[in-house]
């Protein structure tokens, strides 16, 4: 029990004497954090009052900068506005100077305008003047002439529209004639070199109808008893035999040229055979029919060789080749086709067309020809179903079905086709015609020229080319002459069709009679 007082007791004095010990250290500790708070509260102060220096030093210096840069930038601003203003010194000055000219120009254009209203004053004046010296000479010349104004106006009226009216008709005649001279020499020389290049022939074949015979005595065998070779051979050619009293000479006669031919090679052989009865007469037809055949063929063949143009289909071909037992007014159609192929192909060539092309149609232009004796339709038309129906091109169907204006060209090609087509139907020797035909064209030539007022007389010469018309003086004088050649040009295309071209010239003479006695 002691032994637990004494500890107690000495735990407890332990204990007071630690906190005893623990208290001062720490009032200690306490003064010293005091004493260390003063110095720093002390020193903040300092620091404190040093930073308000510095501050307020650096403020100064900023301000001091702050003033300068803006009495430097208030000098510079000052300069600025010293150069304005000596510049605006100097504008006024200008100006000044622009309105002392202004106010002096102002005052020139017050006299100018001033000098014009005098001058206006007195133009309006003089105006007067002339008017009343012009109505007075208008008076003075109604006197004199015996006309009125208004009829002096109106004759010089007429006057002027004669006048003018002969100026543009001395004019259109000039551009006409200018434009003619160069289509003119443009056309011939393309015309000529196509022709003088071709040197196609220009014989013109007919197809035989007189068979000559050894002597009279075959003409009866040619007959046969009781005619029957004659009958028979008019059945199965076809074509009419006449025996007459031509000598040594029988002619036939038919309405299909190839037939004719076939009948002619028919009976030239049985005349060499000498054997002549109905069985011989067959067999020298079909014999006939095959060298018509050949010989139509090479024809044919020649004429494309002759052009140098591609094979054509063989049926067309055979078509082709039987123009050359057809003649049109005494010409070889196919001597005739051969030309306009090579004329129209020349003259393709030198416009820088398809010559081939042209060629092709021309030679084509008249295949129709082979069959319109059989079939109904113009040969242009038929020629054209011939093209289409063995797949030409459009623009040789064209060029055969249009070369005489039955239906519309639709290229260069049936043009330079009909030119060709007239060129080589017209040349000199080409054709021949009937002299009531011949006599019936001209006389059309001359009504045409004669329809016209102030006409006396017109003769048609030149085979039908030139037409020479003469007019009355008193009615036509030379404009109206111009006029009236191109109103009978043109009324003859419009009522006539003819190959090539027709020349109208009107004559126009003045004569003056005296007499002395």
């Amino acid at each position: 029990m002691d032994n637990f007082v004494v500890i107690l007791l000495t735990g407890l004095a332990s204990f007071v004497v630690g906190g005893g010990i623990t208290i001062f250290f720490y009032v200690q500790k306490l003064k010293r954090a005091k004493a260390t708070a003063s110095e720093l509260v002390e020193s903040a102060q300092k620091e404190s009052v040093n930073i308000k220096r510095e501050i307020k030093l650096e403020a100064k210096d900023e301000a001091l900068k702050i003033r300068d840069r803006a009495e430097h930038d208030a000098r510079e601003k000052m300069k600025e506005v010293r150069q304005l203003e000596k510049k605006l010194e100097k504008r006024e000055l200008y100006m000044d100077r622009k309105m002392d000219v202004a106010d002096k120009r102002a005052e020139e254009l017050e006299l100018k305008d001033k000098k014009l209203n005098d001058t206006r004053e007195d133009l309006e004046h003089k105006k007067t003047e002339i008017a009343e010296i012009k109505d007075q000479q208008l008076e003075k010349l109604e006197k004199i002439a015996g006309l009125t104004s208004e009829q002096a106006q109106d004759r010089l009226k007429e006057e002027l529209i004669e006048d003018t009216r002969m100026k543009v008709a001395d004019t259109t005649r000039e551009i006409k004639d200018k434009a003619m001279r160069e289509a003119n020499k443009e056309a011939q020389k393309i015309i000529v070199s196509a022709i003088q290049r071709s040197a196609a022939d220009h014989t013109a074949e007919t197809t035989v109808s007189v068979v000559n015979l050894p002597s009279d005595n075959m003409k009866g065998r040619i007959i046969g008893r009781e005619g029957r070779n004659i009958r028979h051979f008019e059945s199965l050619t076809g074509i009419e035999l006449i025996v007459d009293d031509t000598p040594e000479a029988v002619v036939l006669s038919g309405f299909d040229p190839v037939r004719r031919e076939i009948a002619r090679v028919t009976l030239e052989n049985l005349i060499k055979d000498g054997r002549i009865h109905p069985s011989r007469i067959e067999a020298m037809f079909e014999k006939a029919k095959k060298e018509v055949d050949e010989a139509i063929m090479r024809a044919a063949e020649d004429a494309i060789d002759e052009v140098s143009l591609p094979p054509l289909n063989k049926n067309m071909m055979k078509i082709l080749g039987k123009l050359k037992y057809r003649t049109s007014y005494g010409q070889n159609v196919l001597k005739h086709s051969i030309e306009v192929a090579w004329l129209a192909g020349l003259m393709a060539s030198e416009l820088g067309l398809d010559g081939t092309l042209a060629k092709r149609a021309g030679l084509l232009h008249d295949i129709g020809k082979a069959i319109d004796r059989n079939v109904t339709g113009t040969h242009a038309s038929l020629g054209a179903d011939i093209a289409r129906r063995f797949k030409e091109k459009d623009i040789i169907v064209n060029a055969i079905a249009s070369h005489h204006e039955e239906v519309e060209m639709t290229g260069s090609i049936s043009v330079l086709v009909q030119a060709a087509d007239q060129i080589s139907g017209s040349r000199q020797g080409a054709r021949g015609d009937t002299l009531e035909n011949y006599i019936q064209r001209l006389e059309k030539l001359e009504g045409i020229a004669e329809s016209f007022d102030g006409v006396s007389k017109s003769y048609a010469i030149q085979a039908g080319r030139e037409v020479r018309v003469l007019v009355e003086n008193e009615k036509i004088d030379d404009n109206a002459a111009d006029v009236i050649a191109d109103q009978v040009a043109q009324k003859i295309q419009q009522d006539l069709t003819f190959p090539g071209q027709i020349k109208v010239v009107v004559l126009r003479e003045h004569r003056s009679v005296s007499y002395a006695k």
